[in-house]
């Protein structure tokens, strides 16, 4: 029987290292508010949660095997900063977060060859 999977192995990878960001997260009390939030011609937010009215808008970056490559929440530059930040104004406005404290994070995956899970690490930016 033919796979009807048609991810690629890096979106396999990636979409792998967000669920387990999101079982981290809501494992330590975070309430997961909403994965993929997109606005066409800005940018999306990979995962935004809440916990004890603060909102984290976390961005997920995977890697394998760190190696002398730089870690992948250095690859968070300030353009994608900033695609991030403007993104967040139309996420706090659709779900009408005006009064919360916003907290990003870089959620810096690691993983080995096969994609295994080896570490996750959140990282304020």
């Amino acid at each position: 029987m033919e796979s009807t999977d048609k991810r690629t192995m890096k979106r396999k990878t990636g979409d792998n290292a967000e669920e387990a960001v999101i079982r981290l997260m809501t494992g330590e009390g975070y309430n997961l508010i909403c994965r993929n939030f997109e606005i066409h011609n800005v940018g999306e937010l990979d995962c935004v949660f809440e916990k004890e009215g603060d909102v984290y808008v976390v961005e997920v970056r995977s890697r394998r095997n760190i190696g002398t490559y730089p870690s992948s929440a250095e690859t968070v530059d300030r353009r994608k900063r900033r695609k991030i930040e403007r993104t967040t104004e139309y996420l706090i406005s659709r779900y009408r977060l005006f009064d919360r404290n916003v907290i990003f994070l870089v959620a810096q995956v690691t993983h080995d060859s096969s994609g295994m899970i080896k570490n996750i690490e959140l990282i304020p930016f």
